[in-house]
């Protein structure tokens, strides 16, 4: 089986401090939440951009700020998201991949966000995978509901994208797949063979996926984005936190958790 890699998704769109008052806004925030992840056992750093107003921005700029100080502390992948908020253009959504990160997620199909539309036309999806491919970016390919698996082939069918593909199985959003343990193993049956997955559980869901993923031979994505709480009842103190719990869960699963080296080489990322 492989080591497990772990990805922290810090902060997301939607969070904000009222709900979580350990959110990490700014990018010096972000780059030491980022690092902290990485001292506690994360590979993989997932990326949403605030605005001085602590708004969600896809600004290349702001994006570029983040990036160099995250690097400048740790060696963990960094990994923008180019979904921003529900309201961003393509064109928006799309600015982070011109930094030429070594992820970048590309979510490939259209669903219902809690009261939103997440829109992810075919064409959206064939311009952000064909930019990627010319800069170099390993997708991570963004599934909340079964239909964007036969998505994603279809742009390996155009050439637009590379197998292995590595899905980020988004489940629990209101709106799209629900997050209980039969649909993550229908999610899994459903992939390629080859593929790599990780899964990402939305609030109460976090947890029990996490521990299924582990044993499956998947990979493992906690976070502010993902869920403020610790436990019910009690705000989690920090993204690092949630991702001390899933080093403590796999080493008592027997599952080694992976350094960034070691994710680079699974995903294969050149």
């Amino acid at each position: 089986m492989q080591k497990l890699i772990i990805t922290v998704a810090l902060t997301g769109a939607e969070v904000t401090r009222d709900l979580q008052p350990n959110l990490p806004i700014t990018p010096d925030e972000i780059a030491e939440a980022a690092y902290e992840a990485y001292k506690a056992g994360a590979s993989i750093v997932h990326i949403h951009a605030r605005d001085n107003e602590g708004n969600p921005t896809q600004s290349y700029e702001v994006y570029k700020e983040i990036k160099e100080k995250v690097e400048a502390k740790c060696p963990i992948i960094f990994q923008p998201s180019t979904g921003g908020a529900v309201w961003h253009t393509p064109e928006e959504r799309l600015q982070p991949v011109e930094l030429k990160p070594e992820m970048a997620t590309l979510s490939c199909g259209t669903c219902n966000f809690g009261p939103e539309v997440f829109m992810n036309s075919q064409e959206y999806m064939e311009k952000f995978a064909k930019r990627m491919k010319e800069l170099g970016v390993k997708p991570e390919v963004e599934v909340f509901e079964r239909g964007m698996v036969n998505n994603a082939l279809a742009l390996v069918k155009k050439g637009l994208l590379d197998m292995p593909i590595h899905f980020d199985l988004v489940m629990g959003v209101p709106g799209a797949i629900t997050g209980e343990i039969r649909d993550l193993l229908y999610l899994v049956e459903s992939i390629p063979e080859g593929s790599t997955w990780t899964v990402a559980g939305i609030g109460r869901h976090e947890l029990p996926l996490a521990n299924v993923a582990i044993l499956l031979g998947g990979h493992v994505r906690v976070g502010f984005e993902d869920n403020i709480y610790y436990k019910k009842g009690e705000i989690a103190k920090s993204n690092a936190q949630l991702v001390e719990r899933i080093v403590r869960l796999a080493n008592e699963l027997g599952r080694e958790v992976a350094t960034p080296d070691e994710a680079r080489e699974i995903l294969k990322i050149k």
